[in-house]
């Protein structure tokens, strides 16, 4: 027996009834050899790690622009957090870990420069619209590994695209990212506000305090057990009526307060026109971006707009800064 059938049987002995087996995957497009070691779901937690579209997530806005100071989130602590809180109720619930992981880590793949404003600016440009979850199953399914994807298995790919709230995740690992995703963008998002001083912990209404708590770690941790309190031995993951309401009012409050409050959005609006531009640029001229993606036009016959997204929405805000800068900031003489 070999190190990863070994694993397959513990998950079968050891984890809930509900859980997503790694043996009984429906498995990838393409099917490949087995590893003796990992399972499936281990593989795509670890082809994700190694994916430069992973690597990039580290210099995407969460939701702060150019934040003074290193304590605020990325889109790839973001993603962190998202993990680690949904390995956590996994955990706790025996579901499967290793699959959690690894739609956590690849839920925010095909996310734009300067977070939701860049989202928001090629959804305004581009014929076919664009949603940053259905360009993470692009990532993953074409654009990786030079026009190859990363072959994903079925269970991963079908939870990244429902990670977003009117999702339906066809796994109970997937419905934890999924719920997770949004407890943690409100976590981590009011801690990042208070930092910034948009708001303090007593802007926050008392109703909301004294049910979830008088700090972001005790609302955290509330939402975590309201969690495992109500689907533990259940085919759902599902919280509170009280619970799952009052966060979707504090979400509310965020949206209110924070996510459209002009000082932490007062640059978002040069952000998109600049992301425009770039497209209508590309557009133009699809030959400059780079070779990996004129190909996909080139060679495999794919839209122009759909791959000027491509390129735009896996640039991170610097480069796109950069790219900007080459193609419409005058040059300064050379000094003879």
């Amino acid at each position: 027996m070999t190190i990863r059938e070994d694993i397959e049987e513990r998950e079968l002995n050891n984890l809930s009834p509900f859980a997503s087996y790694s043996r009984f995957s429906k498995g990838r497009d393409v099917k490949e050899e087995e590893c003796d070691i990992r399972t499936v779901y281990q593989r795509d937690r670890d082809r994700i790690v190694h994916s430069k579209s992973f690597r990039r997530l580290k210099d995407k806005t969460q939701v702060f622009l150019s934040p003074q100071g290193d304590h605020y989130r990325t889109r790839l602590t973001h993603t962190l957090e998202v993990s680690q809180t949904a390995r956590t109720i996994a955990k706790a619930l025996m579901l499967n870990e290793d699959l959690v992981e690894a739609i956590a880590l690849g839920h925010d793949l095909g996310h734009t420069p300067f977070g939701h404003a860049g989202e928001s600016a090629l959804n305004s440009v581009c014929p076919e619209g664009f949603a940053h979850y259905k360009q993470s199953i692009r990532v993953v399914e074409l654009l990786e590994k030079n026009g190859e994807g990363l072959n994903l298995t079925w269970e991963v790919r079908d939870g990244i695209l429902n990670h977003r709230t009117s999702g339906s995740p066809a796994t109970l690992e997937g419905q934890i990212v999924r719920l997770c995703d949004k407890i943690s963008y409100i976590h981590h998002d009011m801690d990042d506000a208070e930092r910034a001083g948009i708001i303090t912990e007593e802007d926050i209404p008392e109703h909301f305090r004294s049910l979830l708590g008088y700090s972001t770690r005790e609302r955290l941790n509330t939402f975590i057990h309201d969690i495992v309190r109500n689907s533990t031995g259940k085919d759902a993951i599902v919280m509170s009526q009280s619970i799952g309401q009052a966060m979707m009012e504090l979400r509310q409050f965020m949206f209110a307060h924070v996510y459209r409050n002009p000082v932490a959005k007062k640059e978002e609006d040069k952000a998109k026109r600049m992301l425009v531009q770039l497209y209508e640029y590309y557009i133009e001229h699809p030959h400059k971006m780079s070779q990996e993606y004129f190909e996909l036009i080139s060679r495999r016959g794919e839209k122009p707009e759909r791959v000027v997204c491509d390129y735009i929405s896996g640039m991170t805000d610097q480069y796109s800064i950069v790219k900007f800068q080459e193609i419409y900031i005058p040059k300064s003489w050379e000094k003879y």
